[in-house]
């Protein structure tokens, strides 16, 4: 179980039981409006407390990668908004974890002759920034700032296939099994997936383009997979 929602004073004895002997185990407990848990029980009457399944967000990197979920790989995104975007895509379509290799933490400088894309401040200045704009998507989901090629060969060996989604790729999303446990790579806003990276993956995934500018933004690249993943496991 990786955390419980609960409504700000459960009124049932099971509820209130329950809540005590997840607090006792370790288990994190988050309040939630009746809003929220009417909305993520599917909208029936609302649960006094609803459990997130799925690697706590505590959890170590070979922990989230023995989950047997999907989990996504951020390469070389230069700035921390699209970053924390991307990250609260990853956790509300239920992603086990994402790994990020930011242009920012890696030190990268996208366009160096003429500045453009440059991030001011240290890595965990922009970390934090993109924490926010992902509205602290890491309280629900591990969140992990490590190296792609670090990632993938512990990934591979968790059973988990590699998949790029680049422009390279020959197969739409919808004729790709989303099912089995997955990394998924998606690379940054103008140079996409490094070459070095593509080359560690087993196959890519290419969403189609009819119009002119090269790509898509990222978060939007993510939710037409992540979608047709939910669509293929019946949710």
């Amino acid at each position: 179980m990786r955390l419980l929602l609960a409504a700000a004073a459960p009124k049932s004895r099971a509820a209130q039981a329950l809540l005590a002997r997840a607090r006792a185990a370790g288990i994190p407990v988050h309040e939630a409006s009746e809003r929220v848990l009417w909305r993520l029980g599917g909208g029936a009457n609302p649960a006094e407390v609803l459990g997130l399944a799925g690697p706590p967000p505590d959890a170590g990197l070979d922990e989230m990668l023995a989950a047997g979920g999907v989990a996504w790989c951020l390469v070389g995104l230069a700035y921390p908004g699209n970053t924390g975007f991307a990250l609260r895509l990853a956790e509300v379509s239920g992603a086990d974890g994402v790994v990020v290799e930011s242009a920012f933490e890696a030190g990268h400088r996208p366009d160096a002759a003429t500045g453009a894309g440059r991030q001011r401040g240290a890595p965990h200045e922009a970390r934090r920034e993109a924490l926010r704009a992902a509205m602290r998507a890491d309280r629900f989901m591990p969140v992990f700032w490590e190296r792609a090629l670090h990632v993938i060969p512990r990934a591979r060996a968790a059973g988990r296939a590699i998949v790029a989604v680049e422009d390279t790729g020959d197969t739409a999303p919808w004729r790709f099994d989303l099912r089995q446990p997955l990394l998924l790579l998606v690379g940054g806003e103008r140079h996409g997936i490094p070459r070095e990276v593509l080359r560690a993956c087993d196959s890519a995934i290419r969403i189609p383009m009819r119009g002119f500018i090269p790509s898509y933004n990222v978060q939007a690249a993510m939710a037409m997979v992540a979608g047709e993943r939910l669509r293929q496991l019946g949710a």
